[in-house]
């Protein structure tokens, strides 16, 4: 029986090294299918697993805008300050820090989501809250949102002077509690 017990020996060690081999082969393919599965993770679907957080964002033209992230959508997010609130451009965000690792992908948001940054203003115009509007170049306008057009706002800045502001040029709208 001695080479029947060596025989089924080397049969075993064959199978694990076998084993092995499959399973370094199967780590490195899931790792590629992870590397090529994260680039479809937008910094959106980052910012909505973050939604309850708080959050730091560095935005264009702004600075740092700290606060709690309260809302994530198409474009843009809401964080709320201490002493007011942040509607920002995605665009206009440089970096994030306290985001969360997760993500959840846009096929599972809601669909008031979906809603783009003229939504957000026409809030505010609703309101006629005065607010600053602070532009990618380090630009600020202080006024009251009056209407709201397809890429623009108007914006009443003295009582006789209305001011259009292009959806692209706004990096943050801070409003006032």
């Amino acid at each position: 029986m001695g080479w029947e017990e060596d025989l089924f020996a080397l049969f075993d060690d064959l199978e694990q090294q076998a084993a092995a081999l499959y399973d370094a082969d199967r780590d490195a393919e899931l790792a590629d299918r992870s590397r090529a599965e994260y680039q479809q993770v937008t910094l959106a679907s980052r910012l909505m697993a973050s939604v309850d957080r708080d959050v730091t964002l560095d935005v264009t033209g702004v600075g740092a805008v700290a606060g709690r992230l309260e809302r994530v959508a198409a474009g843009w997010c809401v964080v709320r300050g201490p002493a007011q609130d942040w509607v920002i451009s995605l665009a206009a965000v440089a970096t994030v820090h306290g985001a969360s690792d997760r993500s959840v992908p846009e096929v599972a948001w809601a669909a008031v989501t979906r809603l783009g940054l003229g939504s957000a203003l026409r809030r505010l115009a609703d309101a006629e809250e005065r607010c600053v509007l602070h532009l990618l170049d380090g630009g600020r306008n202080e006024g009251v949102p009056t209407r709201v057009g397809a890429d623009f706002v108007e914006v009443l800045v003295a009582t006789d002077r209305q001011l259009l502001v292009p959806f692209g040029a706004i990096a943050a709208v801070q409003s006032h509690d």
